[in-house]
């Protein structure tokens, strides 16, 4: 009965792929509720609670993710409206960001080297070959670009999109507590360091403390994506042949 109620449900989810929009709109809902029920724990973060459930639903029904990104896709084609809507707190708080721009720039350098090589040394301390050393340097670094920048360096990209996505959820969840544990209270520094390390995850959590962290998570999310990939072709290989 169980697994006849599963295959119907599978059936239907292949067949209309539209419902996946629904169920992704659905579930971001429950987890938002379950986050404000929780006293914004981190551990309940909307985007890892959804992440969860939906994976576990895909699984669940065997549903290929083509099938789910066909339906889901419209929300995917909103990032680029929303990424274009961060400029909004950058321009409020353009006077800040202009009065530290020295310690910001000198912040961005050495955040994106440290948010990437640690890793890179890492997987080659734990016997990783070339192509996954070079899938984990742009994990700090939005998406698109991150897959840029990891097809210029001949690693993998399905790795690095994972890489990518499980960087920005940890980053969500447990930024707050290291700001908590290193005393930073600073606004300006917790969404520098949101947005350096965890890209649009940490963006969203920054406007979650106010909008002064949110235009310095934006600028150091857009501002590390470009640092990575004028770094990152050059050194990479001089290190993997170090290394070697």
């Amino acid at each position: 009965m169980l697994y006849d109620a599963v295959e119907g449900l599978r059936a239907y989810l292949a067949a209309s792929p539209l419902a996946w929009l629904f169920a992704t709109v659905a579930v971001y809902l429950f987890s938002m509720w379950a986050y404000e029920k929780s006293g914004r724990r981190p551990i309940f973060h909307p985007i890892l609670v959804a992440v969860v459930v939906l994976g576990g639903v895909l699984w669940a029904a065997d549903v290929d993710y083509a099938v789910y990104f066909e339906g889901a896709q419209f929300i995917h084609f909103l990032l680029g409206p929303v990424t274009v809507l961060l400029a909004v707190p950058l321009l409020k708080n353009l006077h800040l960001i202009r009065r530290a721009a020295g310690p910001i720039l000198i912040a961005l350098v050495v955040g994106s080297l440290l948010a990437s090589l640690p890793a890179v040394l890492l997987a080659f301390w734990l016997g990783a070959d070339d192509g996954v050393m070079r899938s984990l340097v742009a994990k700090s670094v939005t998406t698109p670009i991150a897959l840029g920048i990891t097809e210029s360096l001949g690693g993998y990209t399905p790795i690095a999109a994972v890489v990518v996505v499980f960087t920005g959820v940890l980053g969500g969840v447990i930024g707050g507590w290291v700001f908590k544990i290193s005393r930073v209270r600073d606004s300006r520094a917790m969404g520098l360091a949101l947005g350096l390390t965890s890209h649009g995850i940490g963006v969203g959590r920054a406007l979650q403390i106010d909008t002064a962290a949110g235009a310095f998570a934006s600028l150091a999310m857009g501002l590390n994506g470009l640092i990575t990939a004028l770094w990152a072709p050059v050194l990479i290989p001089w290190i993997l042949g170090v290394l070697r």
